[in-house]
């Protein structure tokens, strides 16, 4: 059970998934539901503070190398194409739904590149995609916790 909510939170972690894998994972393993929603939130809310760290000090760094370069430039133009509009527009509260969504391509990794990009205050910032993932989560945990009981 311990291994189980250990993984759940490491997706939660993951680019790869997020809380949005890491939550159905760890209610579908068996772990205690809430445990597993508190754990891989918190995880997931980590991640800002994390990738704000390598955006303001690693990422320009990283910059001098081409492979690095070109992929960093990959990313920067797909977080503007997907998010650009709603976040200069509407700003904190495009942010948030933005993260909010729980779909692949949305969430903190997403929303905390964007608002890099978007120069968007780091307090707003970290606000707004924590409101966002804790509301995705919400959605998440309630879906999958509704799947288990439909299957029972």
């Amino acid at each position: 059970m311990i291994q189980d909510i250990f993984v759940a939170v490491l997706w939660s972690l993951s680019p790869f998934g997020e809380a949005k894998v890491g939550i159905p994972y760890g209610m579908l393993s068996g772990a205690n539901i809430y445990i597993v929603f508190v754990l891989c939130l918190a995880a997931n809310i980590l991640v800002f503070p994390i990738m704000m760290f390598f955006l303001d000090y690693v990422n320009t760094h990283f910059l001098k190398w081409r492979f690095y370069k070109k992929s960093a430039l990959w990313v920067a133009k797909r977080a503007k194409n997907g998010s650009g509009d709603k976040i200069k527009k509407y700003g904190f509260w495009g942010l948030i739904v933005f993260v909010m969504i729980p779909l692949p391509g949305t969430g903190v990794y997403a929303g905390s590149i964007a608002s890099y990009l978007f120069n968007i205050e780091k307090k707003k910032a970290f606000i707004a995609n924590t409101i966002g993932i804790t509301l995705s989560s919400i959605i998440i945990w309630t879906a999958t916790l509704l799947s288990m009981n439909a299957s029972v």
